[in-house]
């Protein structure tokens, strides 16, 4: 059976015509829906500009405790975290003379150990200042001489914070700083900057700089040593106008927020407007809006595209079995 060239050519491009709009839809299907955004209002809170860090607890001031005399301990009557006032006994000990002299007298009887105990008295170890056992590096019984440590007092616990020289300019006396610890995370503490120090010293090939932070309360779970993380509060405002950072963006040196205009065609329109501090979330709107303005911001929420135009090319296709 013949078919006419004319039916032939007209064949072709039907199928071309066909192929052409299966393509267009297949290609309008495939391309990304035109950016979204929300309505937001601004909010009012507080925000902060911080100086984010590290540090350790350590001790204000750490002292250590030796005896006068070398000798034998005899008794202990501190344990580690107890509080102290100065002048109390920490510990009595025999020197050397008088263990050796008490030794010979046990051998004579009770009555010639209890004479001499009385007649040789023993050697006390007081606090030097109010403060708390942190160390006790002694037991009864052991022997010690004048340059080994028995116990270490501090006066009080604080946070040391190692700031870097590039935020070292920004700290000052007496602003305020929140605390937390790595084996505590649940537990936070305010505390003030009290002491920046003036040396700094290397590490790991930057200059860092010491900042003693005085806590308002020490729990008992703070333990010298400790991790801690640091935030230095350089400035903070409460009931400022608040926007997220991405609903506002910057275009040749001027600050804008995106609003609904309008003029249906345009869709939306540029507010400019005046920003202060920013805090990484959230960035405070000094002039330019209210709290009744509406903003739109890009709704970041991803969304996978429908399946518009058919298989996957690139998925595992069922195999046609031949027809016989």
């Amino acid at each position: 059976m013949k078919v006419s060239r004319n039916k032939l050519v007209w064949g072709v491009v039907v199928s071309v015509l066909v192929l052409g709009i299966a393509g267009f839809f297949v290609f309008k299907g495939s391309q990304p829906a035109g950016k979204q955004f929300a309505e937001i209002h601004p909010s009012r809170g507080t925000i902060r500009l911080v100086i984010s860090t590290t540090g350790a607890v350590e001790p204000q001031n750490r002292v250590k405790i030796q005896s006068s005399v070398g000798g034998r301990i005899e008794e202990i009557l501190v344990e580690e975290g107890r509080l102290v006032k100065k002048g109390v006994v920490l510990a009595m000990l025999s020197s050397t003379e008088r263990a050796a002299l008490l030794d010979a007298a046990k051998l004579q009887g009770k009555s010639e150990e209890s004479y001499w105990n009385n007649v040789y008295k023993k050697t006390a170890v007081i606090a030097p200042m109010d403060g708390q056992v942190i160390v006790r590096s002694v037991d009864p019984g052991q022997t010690v001489t004048t340059s080994d440590s028995l116990f270490v007092l501090s006066d009080r616990l604080i946070v040391k914070a190692f700031v870097d020289e590039t935020d070292i300019g920004r700290v000052k006396i007496g602003q305020k700083a929140l605390i937390g610890l790595d084996a505590y995370p649940d537990i936070r503490v305010t505390g003030a900057v009290e002491h920046i120090y003036y040396e700094s010293h290397l590490q790991n090939n930057v200059n860092i700089y010491n900042v003693d932070i005085i806590p308002d309360r020490i729990p008992d779970v703070f333990r010298s040593g400790m991790s801690a993380n640091i935030k230095i509060i350089v400035q903070e405002k409460s009931g400022a106008l608040l926007l997220p950072v991405s609903a506002v963006q910057n275009r040749n040196g001027k600050t804008y927020v995106r609003q609904k205009s309008d003029d249906a065609e345009k869709g939306k329109r540029y507010q400019q407007v005046e920003t202060g501090l920013q805090d990484g979330t959230n960035i405070e709107i000094l002039d330019g809006l209210t709290d009744n303005s509406l903003v739109l911001m890009p709704d970041t929420s991803f969304v996978l595209p429908k399946n518009k135009a058919g298989a996957n090319p690139f998925s595992p296709q069922q195999q046609r079995r031949p027809k016989p």
